[in-house]
C-alpha cells in the first residue's frame, strides 16, 4: 500500500507535505535536508502481525523524544536493512553508522535519532514488541550487538527477499503464516545477541534450519543429511530440535513446499502453469504424490486451486 509519494504534490507544497506526512507516519520530528529534487516515497504491506515498511527520500533526519515515545499505543520494534545511502542511528546511548546491506534495530517506543545525508532508502520489518516475547533488556541491548550474531546475514537476506515479493506475499492466503515465521526469525536474532545464553542456542539453531529449508525448497534432494551437515550437527540433534518444538523435519519440509505451491497456483495468471511444472519447482519429484498431499492439506486438488484463482475465488 502506498502511504506517500511526493510526486503527487505540487513542487511549491512538496516540502511541507512530505515533512507533515513523514512526521505523522513515524510519530517523530522530521527535518528535510535542502535538495534540488526533494522527494519521498513510503510503502506499507501487512503480513499478519508483521508490517513491511519501505521508506525512500532525499536527505532527512528524524527523531523522537521521550514525550512522543510515551504516547506510543502499541510498542513496535523495527528491524531494518539499509537499502541505499549510509544512515546514522542513535538509541539507548549507542551511535551507529549503518551501511547499505547492514541491519539496524529501532525500538519505536523509545527515544531515537535517525538520518541520512543524501538520497537514501530503507526496508524495515515492524514487529509488535509483545509478539517477540523477549525480556525488555534483551530487546534493548540487541541493537548494539546485531553484527555479532551468527544470524545477522541470514536475517538481512530474508528481509530483502520479503520486500522483493511484498505485493504477492501480502495478497497471499499465507501472508499471516509468513509474517509469523518472520517474527520467529527476528526473535531468534535478538535472542542470539544476549550474553545470557540460556535456551538461546537451540532457538537460534532451529530458526537457522527453518530459513535454510525455506531457501532450498526447490531442491528435491534436500534431506536431513544435507541440513545437518550445513549446520555442523548430527542427524539425531537435528531431529531432536524439531521434536522439542512439537514438529518433524519431514513434515515441515512438505508443509513449506505445499504452501509454496498453493501460493503459486493462486497467483493471477496461473492458468497457463502445468501442475507438474509447479510441483517440480516446489521440490516434488512426483506430480501424483504432490496432488495427493495437496488435497490432504487443502481439501482441493491443485487443479481446483488453479481454477478458483482464475475465476477470482
Amino acid at each position: 500500500m502506498l502511504v506517500l509519494d511526493s510526486r503527487h504534490a505540487p513542487s511549491a507544497q512538496r516540502a511541507e507535505l512530505v515533512t507533515t506526512l513523514m512526521a505523522e507516519t513515524s510519530a517523530a520530528t522530521v527535518t528535510l535536508a535542502p535538495h534540488a529534487d526533494l522527494h519521498a516515497r513510503m510503502e506499507l504491506w501487512q503480513l499478519g502481525r508483521l508490517a513491511l515498511f519501505r521508506s525512500e527520500s532525499s536527505g532527512m533526519a528524524m527523531s523522537r523524544d521521550v514525550h512522543r515515545a510515551r504516547r506510543e499505543e502499541t510498542p513496535i520494534v523495527a528491524l531494518a536493512v539499509q537499502e541505499r545511502s549510509t544512515a546514522r542511528h542513535e538509541q539507548f546511548g549507542h551511535r551507529r553508522t549503518v551501511a547499505p546491506g547492514r541491519l539496524m534495530m529501532v525500538d519505536l517506543s523509545a527515544p531515537f535519532a535517525f538520518s541520512w545525508a543524501t538520497s537514501g532508502a530503507s526496508r524495515a520489518l515492524q514487529v509488535p514488541l509483545d509478539a517477540l516475547a523477549l525480556p525488555a533488556d534483551v530487546v534493548r541491548d540487541a541493537g548494539a550487538r546485531l553484527d555479532a550474531s551468527p544470524l545477522a546475514g541470514l536475517v538481512a537476506r530474508h528481509v530483502v527477499d520479503l520486500f522483493e515479493a511484498a505485493d504477492r506475499l501480502a495478497a497471499s492466503e499465507q501472508a499471516a503464516a509468513i509474517g509469523s515465521a518472520s517474527i520467529d526469525l527476528v526473535r531468534a536474532l535478538l535472542a542470539s545477541t544476549s550474553p545470557r545464553g540460556t535456551g538461546v542456542h537451540g532457538e537460534t539453531l532451529l530458526a537457522r534450519v527453518h530459513e535454510y529449508v525455506r531457501q532450498r525448497l526447490r531442491d528435491p534432494d534436500l534431506d536431513a543429511d544435507e541440513i545437518a551437515a550445513a549446520h555442523a550437527i548430527s542427524r539425531r540433534r537435528l531431529f531432536a530440535l524439531f521434536a522439542d518444538a512439537g514438529s518433524s523435519l519431514e513434515q515441515t519440509i512438505i508443509a513449506r513446499r505445499l504452501e509454496a505451491a498453493h501460493d503459486e497456483l493462486g497467483r493471477p495468471g496461473a492458468g497457463h502453469r502445468a501442475i507438474a511444472t509447479v510441483a517440480h519447482e516446489c521440490g516434488f519429484r512426483d506430480a501424483a504424490h504432490f496432488t495427493r498431499r495437496f488435497k490432504d492439506a487443502y481439501g482441493m486438488t491443485p487443479r481446483e486451486r488453479r481454477a478458483a484463482a482464475e475465476a477470482g475465488g
